[in-house]
């Protein structure tokens, strides 16, 4: 299969790395490719002060002392991220480590691994050749076995590295890195809260569980009814995406339905966005309307304003998550060595941004945006 560009710079970067110098008509060979397309190569890469070029030979570039003010801001440095996507949810993460790396005078370089973790360990290693001094890691895992079978490695990298939206599980090694969070289960609370203040009873819960996110909803969830003193008015709904399982989808609609019709329920809890307005327009086939019967939160707030309904959602603060992050690795990368600094577990908290979704006062569904709990 041809190798992309990116793919093909990552590879050369790598070797020069490993052996110092390196001529370039040895690396168009070692690559594969013509003697100009390895030119080429070097020349795009040297640009960008990845490599020093001398006489047909190339070598790794040297670390330059910069100025203690430099040193101290973050100027010049070269930051790696990883994430499993650069759409919904981590597009805003991006964006708020792309924006404080920025203002440190530091360059973000990305590589996405498309949720496959098994690639997790390359993706990283590629991004330490191209010159990434720390690095941003969300790793593309699904469910605990897979922070099982492709963690261990997290904890030996050579360079900083800080977790982003992911935790560990507690007195593992990865609990050792520096890490930095939403706090699902306080975005769970609010909503259950703001529900109960509308006068309705437990909400249901219509979840995914193919994210490290939808399981803490999840366990956000459990814990919310623990904390209330709350029981469940059914057991949570398992939801799927439509356009991949839509016979699976259809039986998630028809559960909730099914415990508004009974009077079960009048309100919901949906993890995700999207979910939460497909169901929504399947309900209002059935006959079941939100707000009039139904009370409705997504939670992720990607695209929840955008419903027909707008529907009031959790909001996670993903931008500020890139955005601390990236702050805290260029602590890490330019802080005294000297000093014992402790590591940190920063969790940060959702809003809830109440919509139309689940009614006004006087109305069916209950309050406004101005009463207690709209907002966090």
């Amino acid at each position: 299969m041809r190798q992309s560009a990116a793919e093909r710079h990552d590879r050369l970067l790598a070797l020069v790395r490993e052996h110092g110098t390196a001529r370039v008509a040895d690396l168009a060979d070692r690559l594969g490719v013509s003697p100009v397309t390895a030119r080429r190569d070097v020349e795009a890469l040297a640009a960008k002060g990845l490599l020093d070029r001398v006489h047909g030979q190339v070598s790794w570039p040297e670390r330059r002392a910069a100025p203690e003010s430099a040193r101290r801001s973050g100027e010049g440095l070269v930051l790696g991220l990883l994430a499993p996507s650069a759409t919904y949810y981590f597009a805003e993460v991006i964006r708020g480590a792309h924006e404080a790396a920025a203002r440190a005078g530091a360059r973000l370089i990305l590589r996405i691994s498309d949720y496959r973790p098994e690639e997790d360990r390359a993706r990283t290693e590629s991004l330490l050749a191209a010159g990434a001094e720390g690095v941003l890691v969300a790793p593309g895992w699904r469910g605990p076995e897979d922070r099982t079978a492709y963690g261990d490695w997290l904890a030996e990298l050579p360079v900083p590295a800080v977790l982003l939206e992911r935790r560990a599980d507690p007195g593992s090694p990865l609990d050792a890195l520096d890490r930095v969070v939403s706090d699902h289960g306080h975005g769970v609370l609010l909503a259950v809260r703001h529900l109960l203040g509308l006068g309705h009873g437990t909400p249901l819960l219509v979840a995914r569980g193919d994210s490290p996110t939808a399981l803490a909803v999840r366990a956000g969830y459990a814990e919310a009814l623990a904390t209330l003193g709350l029981t469940a008015p059914g057991p949570v709904i398992d939801s799927v995406p439509a356009d991949q399982d839509p016979a699976g989808f259809e039986r998630a609609v028809r559960a909730l339905h099914e415990a508004v019709g009974s009077g079960r329920t009048s309100a919901a809890l949906v993890h995700n966005d999207v979910d939460a307005i497909e169901i929504v327009q399947r309900l209002a086939e059935l006959g079941v309307k939100v707000p009039e019967d139904l009370a409705l939160i997504a939670y992720d707030d990607e695209v929840a304003a955008l419903a027909d309904t707008p529907l009031t959602a959790v909001a996670p603060p993903k931008r500020q998550v890139g955005r601390y992050a990236t702050e805290l690795l260029v602590e890490r990368l330019t802080e005294d060595p000297t000093e014992d600094t402790a590591r940190r577990h920063l969790s940060l908290l959702p809003r809830l941004r109440v919509r139309s979704s689940c009614g006004t006062p006087g109305g069916a569904s209950g309050a406004s945006p101005g009463t207690p709990g709209g907002a966090a």
